[in-house]
């Protein structure tokens, strides 16, 4: 498995690599770096990074995301390559994370990563439907997809898999299929990137001229919330979920899921539906509750705006959250119930609340 993806240290280069250009891509605007880094720029980005009193070195992996890594040009790419593996040999860091294409992997190429201290492969899938594939310019099919991530898997690399939920093209039957074909595949980890359409790009040309209907962060979060509940069973880690906030996304987004906390709005869902669920088995009449969950989860329990907290209302189950730390929340989304006497009623208790 992948170290601490929090302590990653990430080295954008941008639209480097890409063969196409695909429909919905914007790369300088996604990662905010325009300009290539040199191997110099990487050794600084390095060195920043373990000078950080928050960075925690022995598992983090130096990560080269924005382009198509194993596309672009052979020396460029070894060069890159070579000023990270110092950091591994001299211990600093476990180890190198690329993203690139499901077509831009051979063995030839996975030899080469496995000599310069590459441990974890990405990559961008976006859709296993070949149709929804083609649309949107991929240039690669659904079972480049399958064959490159046997071949990783093969050599011993740790296997990540990006999605794409509302493409041109898809809806949410074919987003849950993708998510299947994947989960088949048996990655490490996955990221799920609801499509945001940016400025400059085909989808915002076709969301003009009304072919293209996007898909809101609401419906989104819906479908998102769907499928890190669908990975989270098959024990995939999903280690990244919407896209990061970051000006250069907000200023040139046109339409689309965009949401800064949007993973928080996807946990906001599942812990509705664990704490509604949980109460209508073990008090379906409704009442007053204190609903404890680990102290980390309070918010996402407690949902964006307290609408967790409304919507249960609605139902007759007047609750207040609180963290507990006997809740172990390593294993995902806990919560315990308790009714409230009269005298301690969440009308009271509500100062309590989070």
């Amino acid at each position: 498995m992948a170290g601490n993806h929090h302590s990653n240290i990430a080295i954008f280069i941008p639209h480097n690599g890409c063969p196409h250009r695909c429909a919905f891509c914007n790369q300088r605007t996604i990662s905010g770096a325009v300009s290539q880094p040199t191997a110099q720029d990487v050794k600084a980005a390095v060195n920043t990074a373990l000078s950080s009193p928050k960075f925690e070195g022995g598992n983090a992996e130096i990560a080269f995301f924005g382009g198509s890594f194993t596309a672009i040009d052979r020396e460029y790419m070894i060069e890159l390559l070579e000023a990270a593996h110092e950091f591994i040999m001299s211990g600093q860091v476990a180890g190198i994370r690329i993203s690139t294409r499901p077509d831009a992997i051979d063995d030839e190429i996975l030899r080469t990563l496995k000599k310069h201290g590459v441990t974890s492969i990405e990559l961008g899938a976006q859709s296993m439907r070949d149709d929804v594939l083609e649309l949107n310019r991929r240039g690669h099919t659904a079972q480049d997809v399958i064959n490159a991530s046997q071949l990783i898997k093969k050599y011993g690399f740790s296997l990540g898999l990006q999605m794409m939920t509302g493409l041109y093209g898809d809806d949410n039957v074919g987003a849950r299929y993708t998510a299947r074909q994947l989960a088949a595949l048996r990655p490490d980890t996955v990221r799920i990137y609801p499509t945001v359409v940016l400025e400059g790009t085909e989808l915002a040309e076709k969301m003009r001229s009304g072919e293209y209907l996007p898909q809101g962060y609401e419906a989104a979060s819906e479908l998102c919330a769907q499928l890190l509940r669908f990975f989270e069973q098959k024990r995939i880690k999903v280690i990244k979920l919407g896209l990061h906030a970051s000006d250069g996304v907000e200023g040139s987004m046109v339409g689309g899921a965009y949401h800064p906390a949007f993973r928080e709005l996807c946990e906001g869902i599942l812990y509705y539906r664990l704490i509604r669920s949980t109460l209508s088995e073990q008090y379906p009449d409704g009442g007053n509750f204190v609903v404890y969950v680990p102290k980390s989860d309070i918010s996402k329990a407690t949902g964006q705006k307290k609408c967790n907290i409304s919507r249960l209302a609605l139902d007759g189950w007047h609750v207040v959250i609180k963290g507990e730390d006997a809740i172990d929340g390593k294993e995902r989304r806990k919560c315990k119930i308790e009714p409230v006497h009269q005298q301690d009623s969440p009308a009271s208790a509500a100062d309590h609340r989070h």
